[in-house]
């Protein structure tokens, strides 16, 4: 199978999180043929941490990448680790049942502390942070529906408190006529994370390659002979697709809707409470609204999402929807000077259900994907990392049901 020539453009101007970080590590392209039991296509943060999982099941393991680590979707990230999926649970219940809907949920909650587990056992510097999360009604009509939301959640055990219009006024400055508050949250710097995690591995025999594009792969009876741009090849067992929406030039059917997004860090603040801090914020606008704080002391928002046409037509755009950006954040916190320090956009998908795809297509033998979208993209990242080990291992996970292909 041949791939297209030129990689999508999915992110713009310099995101918060690569300038901060810099170059933290560099690769080498690979330059000669070569074998392995797995091969990763994708080194952003969901196949850093598939490759930290493959590697410590005991597979030689691959990974490659067309840029540098970690500079696609991952160096424009807002990073907020959730629970919550984009479609709420009372919701997700009507489309793929309560078993499904209950199960997605909870493995994203257990996600987030896997993560923090991850993080401290490769002494990582990527500030994971536990946080708790505030879903707050935009409007007084979408306060209703949240606190269906919240009934469900707590009768479903997840750890949740119901605030009205002036506990959120009195903890955070907000406006708003209510709200779920989460005690499971987390944020993160996902490029740090991602060159970590690598790193990591490398040590224990992960092979790197970045500047090494795919070009064509050769599906055989049990393996897979894969081609670069380099000239060279890598013969697998396996191939592992973690290459988030630029996997729609590859998989034949129309799985997702690509969205562009927008977002802006502060300059350093002083004077948010603690609680402001310490929480990560959404809301039920749709498109919805985002925030929360960097490790420095940084305010980030972001939103104003719309439907991606291409990458000229959503940078051009940038300008306005920082202005836009910062008058919601104006109305709904006017105490805070949210003075924008820096803005970028990038592109994102939908999918129906707010469900990522995990495991194999039936027109890629001997291929697995893993792919993360929507807002939970790291935490289901971490889920299909260990559904796909378990995979290759003959293990069955639930949840593969709901995150199929075909579905």
């Amino acid at each position: 199978m041949l791939y297209p020539k030129h990689f999508m453009d999915i992110r713009s101007n310099e995101p918060y999180w690569l300038v901060n970080n810099g170059i933290l590590n560099a690769y080498p392209s690979l330059r000669k043929d070569t074998v392995c039991d797995l091969l990763i296509v994708g080194a952003g943060i969901t196949g850093a941490l598939m490759a930290h999982a493959c590697v410590g099941a005991g597979f030689k393991t691959i990974v490659i990448d067309q840029r540098e680590v970690a500079n696609g979707s991952t160096s424009a990230t807002t990073s907020m680790l959730q629970y919550e999926i984009d479609v709420p649970l009372y919701q997700l219940e009507k489309l793929i049942g309560e078993v499904g809907a209950l199960a997605s949920y909870r493995a994203c909650r257990n996600s987030i502390w896997e993560l923090e587990k991850i993080s401290k056992d490769i002494k990582s510097d990527s500030g994971f942070e536990a946080k708790n999360s505030l879903y707050f009604a935009g409007t007084g009509k979408d306060a209703k529906w949240l606190k269906l939301e919240f009934e469900k959640r707590l009768k479903a055990g997840f750890e949740v408190e119901w605030l009205d219009k002036k506990q959120i006024q009195s903890n955070y400055g907000l406006q708003s006529e209510g709200g779920i508050l989460s005690a499971d949250g987390a944020s993160v710097d996902a490029f740090r994370l991602a060159h970590e995690l690598l790193s990591f591995n490398q040590k224990k025999g992960l092979e790197i390659f970045d500047k090494t594009e795919l070009k064509k792969v050769k599906y055989l009876k049990d393996e897979i002979l894969a081609e670069m741009d380099t000239g060279s090849k890598i013969r697998a067992k396996k191939i592992i697709y973690c290459t988030g929406y630029e996997s729609i030039k590859l998989i034949p059917e129309k799985i997702v809707k690509l969205k562009s997004t927008y977002a802006m860090v502060s300059e350093r603040m002083n004077g948010a409470t603690t609680q402001i801090y310490d929480t990560l914020f959404w809301n039920t606008d749709h498109p919805y609204l985002y925030m929360r704080s960097t490790a420095d002391h940084r305010l980030l928002v972001g939103g104003e999402d719309e439907n991606f046409k291409n990458p000229v037509l959503r940078d051009a755009l940038l300008s306005k929807k920082e202005g836009k950006l910062l008058k919601s954040i104006q109305k709904l916190m006017p105490n805070i000077n949210f003075i924008p320090d820096f803005a970028w956009c990038g592109t994102f998908g939908e999918t129906k259900d707010g469900l990522p795809y995990i495991g194999s297509h039936p027109k890629f033998p001997n291929s697995y994907f893993c792919l993360g979208f929507g807002g939970n993209g790291i935490t289901f990242s971490v889920i299909g990392a260990n559904m796909l080990v378990g995979m290759l291992q003959n293990e069955i996970d639930p949840l593969a049901y709901f995150f199929r292909f075909g579905r």
